[in-house]
């Protein structure tokens, strides 16, 4: 059998931004989990990307993958881009290269300035080519890191006229109802009305969608087919198939916050 996978950013400029990532000199680790080390990217990076997506930080599942949006946040939003036809010709980056530490971490440095200098570079990289047709920020932190892409000086021309989403995060109903079922049902609806808005302003938009469709709107819930499982090519080689599944197999455990911070206990999920 022959499994693809995604070799990550070995080709220039992507390979000189990787080998000159910014530590904690720029993500201090009162703030960041910089002792997991920086998560780049996921998608294409050989200049076929049509949709680029900002999300925020990485999750624990990140930190083992290696690649950005790849649990549960990442299989819902890989079906709002199979709404747009959009299968493969994607590239997504995240508003901060490692993981927040302590709620307020990235409201603190959301525009520190050498963070969203490099961030801005690799923007920069990804729009060079005038491939991308779109772009989708997940959360509020991903369009904060959009529009402070446009006003820098160096601002790939056109960025501002690129039809533009600020979707809620995918993961927002579970994170804002505090574990009550009334109040994730109420987000939850709340989020696909906001996504199915985002989905009619940009399916028009989109002029060379992997897949021709029509769209298909969101109901009040996740319904089957919704959720899009991660394409094998988008990871390091050799990842088992369990790896991309929505299941939250990666967990930060422990008795104390160090040893949360230091621990990420992994469980193959069932039936793997």
């Amino acid at each position: 059998m022959t499994h693809l996978f995604d070799a990550g950013p070995v080709a220039e400029p992507f390979r000189s931004l990787a080998q000159a990532y910014p530590g904690a000199e720029t993500y201090p680790g009162d703030s960041f989990r910089v002792e997991w080390g920086p998560i780049f990217h996921r998608g294409r990076l050989d200049g076929s990307a049509r949709v680029l997506a900002i999300g925020q930080d990485p999750a624990a599942s990140e930190d083992v993958t290696r690649r950005i949006l790849v649990g549960a946040a990442g299989h819902r939003f890989q079906g709002f881009l199979a709404k747009l036809g959009i299968e493969e010709s994607y590239v997504m980056i995240n508003a901060f290269l490692y993981s927040v530490y302590g709620q307020q971490g990235g409201e603190r440095h959301k525009d520190d300035a050498a963070i969203v200098g490099y961030r801005n570079q690799w923007l920069d990289a990804l729009l060079a080519g005038g491939a991308i047709e779109a772009v989708v920020a997940l959360g509020s932190l991903a369009d904060h890191a959009w529009s402070q892409y446009l006003r820098h000086p160096g601002a790939a021309a056109g960025a501002a006229s690129l039809p533009y989403a600020h979707i809620t995060h995918p993961t927002q109903p579970e994170s804002s109802s505090g574990g009550d079922a009334a109040r994730l049902a109420a987000a939850t609806r709340a989020l696909l009305t906001n996504w199915n808005a985002a989905l009619q302003a940009l399916h028009p938009r989109i002029a060379h969608p992997d897949a021709t469709r029509p769209l298909v709107p969101y109901g009040e819930t996740w319904a089957a087919g919704d959720l899009v499982e991660i394409p094998e090519q988008d990871l390091p080689a050799g990842l088992p198939a369990w790896m991309r599944s929505p299941d939250a197999w990666a967990q930060r455990t422990g008795a104390t916050a160090a040893q949360r911070r230091a621990t990420i206990t992994v469980t193959i999920p069932a039936g793997s």
